[in-house]
């Protein structure tokens, strides 16, 4: 009898070391996505910067002024738009995967491809509005439709795929970074 109670309380103190170190390792985990996640977000906070003040710009162009002045407005913001898209792909993919094992890594792969393809995306705009008539008032009139269509689609596109980060532990702890929280009150970018 004396045996097996001392087997029992060697078996509760293993049960009590392996719950107090389980609970160290996840409030661990949590420690280190949330230090992931600000260098993220230190990082990214510029770009984000740069895509809140491109779309306040678009909204604010002047769709009676020339369609030369038309276009290079809404192709320099599609640019810079792209350009910032591209350099949050890079800061994902150089941050590596988040911590939390496979969540993390898949997370981390997400934000790369969500930002991969909204760079492409926005590339393509910027190609299509380049490649409006500017000589013919009536062309560039319709060919500007096509290319508030596509940005339209391109917008619907980008709130589905970036709420796709706000998914799970890793993309609440990005949410709590002041450099990943986005204008909520930026307009939706409307072409000219």
């Amino acid at each position: 009898m004396k045996v097996n109670t001392k087997l029992m309380t060697a078996l509760c103190a293993a049960s009590a070391v392996l719950l107090a170190v389980s609970g160290c390792s996840s409030d661990d985990t949590g420690k280190k996505r949330d230090a992931w996640a600000k260098g993220v977000c230190d990082q990214a906070a510029s770009q984000f910067q740069k895509i809140d003040d491109a779309n306040i710009a678009i909204s604010k162009v002047n769709s009676a002024g020339s369609p030369r002045d038309v276009q290079k407005a809404d192709s320099d913001v599609f640019q810079t738009i792209s350009t910032a898209y591209k350099s949050l792909a890079g800061i994902f993919s150089t941050a590596g995967p988040a911590p939390g094992g496979t969540e993390g890594q898949e997370f981390q792969q997400n934000g790369v491809s969500v930002f991969t393809s909204l760079s492409t995306q926005y590339a393509g705009l910027k190609k299509q509005v380049d490649g409006l008539d500017t000589a013919n008032q009536s062309k560039f009139a319709d060919g500007l439709k096509g290319v508030s269509d596509s940005l339209n689609r391109t917008t619907t596109n980008a709130k589905t795929s970036l709420g796709t980060l706000d998914q799970g532990d890793t993309g609440k702890a990005l949410a709590r970074q002041p450099g990943c929280q986005r204008v909520s009150s930026t307009p939706s970018p409307s072409a000219s």
